[in-house]
């Protein structure tokens, strides 16, 4: 049973500590569209879109009021569509059209984003997956809600170094066409297919016809329970950490079965992960100096970040039985106030960055680079950090903003919960030869266990 001391904690956390729930995401199969005639096939994707996701908007705003949980989104996730596309559309123009009919979709059922603009490449690339991939630029030029996301590499399969090649491409021309396209643009490995949080989310193959996956947040609740932990020792660390996610996963548990129940589709998986927003007080970058450090970036953060990544696992798996998705702790820094501040005081970089993706989830998000920065050195950037996801076997992604016009030390605003990001420096020793070799990077030898 629920006490009243537990109702006043949960009450404080909403109130005091900017804990949310950030997103019901409904996953959605659109195999069943796929078709021969890309009007029918466009047809059929808007009609099932707006079919199943009709209550949606409307039950996540119910939930809101009766629980009184705040849920910042409610959005969407497909097939990732070069599958569902590889039938009918059969140059990247074609694909355009299909993104302009989810984001219609997306508009009329009123969801935040719709995810699954997607290309799974790791072994290699169909002539569908170059033709969506090819089309990215413009699709996400000429929409608003659509989120796209490739997947060049896994533990099994390796790196496909062809398709590497071709993303850093594909984001210089994001770049140049829209302000904010990069910020809805993600490179994987390793993709898990139940992924709730955006702009990585699809709805894998292996999922069921609709699922419900909700993600939780709350970098706020943990920081003001580190913050109590001051002077102790790691074990009360760890302790408090784990308690804190365990209640906060409960939270997000509560609201993944009642959306489940209401909207009369099953229920997928609760993501533990800390998302950060632009708000003081939200931040993963805080919680680390409530650890003991002056800035995120200063020694010792990559170690506070571990601790931290596995005590919310740890805690959270015991609150829910369908933990999935990401599960550990963001560190976006256009999105996290905290490490927006590292970065701008010198404390943190790339390279410091991506070692911290060794031990969270995700790894490096939301970054703003120079604009004059080549597509070999992004496509470098990428392959280290798919590096990091294949080797270490779990996932890793890219979200690089390259910022037109702009240098390092410049700001970029993006607003709302993307937030602003100052420009970073990063190393401008060529890469181009490596990059320009074809084919692919081999899975490592402990990929074999069979």
């Amino acid at each position: 049973m629920i006490n009243i001391l537990e109702v006043n904690e949960t009450n404080k956390m909403i109130g005091e500590q900017n804990l949310d729930v950030r997103t019901i995401t409904l996953g959605i199969s659109l195999l069943d569209c796929a078709c021969d005639d890309l009007s029918r096939l466009c047809d059929n994707i808007y009609d099932k879109i707006t079919r199943v996701a009709k209550d949606l908007v409307a039950t996540g705003k119910d939930i809101e009021l009766e629980f009184g949980i705040p849920i910042v989104n409610k959005r969407i996730a497909v097939t990732p569509i070069s599958l569902v596309g590889a039938g009918a559309a059969k140059s990247p123009e074609e694909y355009v059209k299909i993104a302009k009919t989810l984001d219609e979709a997306a508009h009329t059922v009123g969801v935040n984003f719709l995810g699954g603009y997607s290309a799974l490449v790791s072994k290699g690339m169909t002539e569908a997956d170059k033709n969506l991939i090819k089309s990215i630029p413009e699709a996400l030029s000429t929409t608003n809600l659509v989120c796209s996301s490739v997947n060049v590499g896994s533990t099994r399969c390796g790196i496909d170094m062809d398709a590497v090649r071709l993303m850093g491409q594909i984001i210089k021309e994001t770049s140049e066409k829209s302000d904010i396209g990069c910020a809805k643009l993600v490179v994987f490995c390793n993709a898990p297919d139940d992924n709730p949080f955006m702009a990585g989310a699809f709805h894998g193959v292996t999922e069921g016809d609709a699922v419900i996956n909700v993600g939780v947040s709350g970098p706020g609740v943990v920081r003001r329970a580190v913050a109590d932990t001051r002077g102790q020792g790691f074990e009360e660390l760890c302790e408090t950490i784990k308690k804190t996610a365990f209640k906060v996963t409960r939270v997000g548990q509560l609201v993944a079965q009642e959306a489940s129940k209401r909207l009369d589709i099953p229920f997928g998986i609760v993501d533990l992960s800390l998302a950060p927003t632009p708000a003081v007080g939200d931040s993963v970058a805080d919680i680390l100096c409530e650890m003991g450090l002056e800035k995120a970036g200063a020694p010792g953060t990559t170690a506070a970040l571990a601790l931290l990544n596995d005590q919310v696992k740890k805690g959270g798996v015991m609150a829910s039985s369908y933990v999935g998705g990401l599960s550990g702790a963001f560190i976006p820094v256009s999105e996290d106030q905290g490490m927006i501040d590292a970065a701008e005081a010198g404390a943190l970089t790339i390279e410091k960055l991506e070692a911290m993706t060794c031990v969270c989830s995700v790894g490096l998000d939301m970054i703003a680079i120079p604009g004059d920065t080549s597509a070999a050195t992004i496509s470098g950037i990428i392959a280290d950090e798919m590096a990091i996801g294949m080797v270490n076997q779990k996932t890793t992604a890219v979200r690089l903003c390259p910022a037109k016009g702009k240098k390092v030390g410049d700001t970029v605003e993006y607003g709302g919960l993307l937030g602003h990001a100052p420009v970073m420096a990063v190393n401008t020793f060529s890469c181009e030869d490596f990059i320009s070799r074809s084919g692919r990077i081999p899975a490592p030898i402990h990929s074999f266990k069979n």
